[in-house]
């Protein structure tokens, strides 16, 4: 007769290493954090004109603020005309980027037109501009 006895192989403790697993977490930590896109804020609030019109979603857009007093902010700083194409192409990951111009209501209408200008100077096709719903004051 055989006898079993506790050093037996069928009752050994499994151990699970959760080393690799915890390596692979990180690592796709690691990829979905540098994958992310962030949206920059122009660095001013601006007050927008009232219209009607389809919703602008600016989760990944370039951001272009201009203010009353007609000074353009990207990024957080005022650049010159002169700056916003190669500004915008620096941080354009491709052609197909979006610009949304933010101009204040007593902005004049030549700044808005040379940002613009600029804009599609820097060859990006989307190019738009961002205005509150009617009435609200909301974007």
């Amino acid at each position: 007769m055989m006898k079993t006895t506790r050093n037996d192989s069928r009752y050994n403790a499994v151990t699970i290493d959760l080393a690799p697993m915890i390596d692979c977490v990180f690592i796709l930590l690691i990829f979905f954090i540098v994958t992310s896109v962030f949206v920059e804020d122009p660095g001013i609030e601006v007050e927008r004109p009232d219209t009607r019109g389809e919703a602008i979603s600016d989760r990944s857009a370039l951001l272009i603020a201009i203010a009353a007093d007609d000074g353009i902010y990207f990024d957080g700083q005022r650049i010159r005309l002169d700056q916003v194409s190669p500004a915008l192409r620096q941080a354009s990951f491709s052609d197909d980027a979006t610009v949304i111009i933010r101009a204040d209501r007593n902005a004049s209408h030549g700044a808005f037109a040379g940002v613009y200008a600029e804009a599609k100077r820097a060859g990006l096709a989307h190019v738009q501009f961002a205005t509150s719903r009617l009435g609200t004051g909301q974007p």
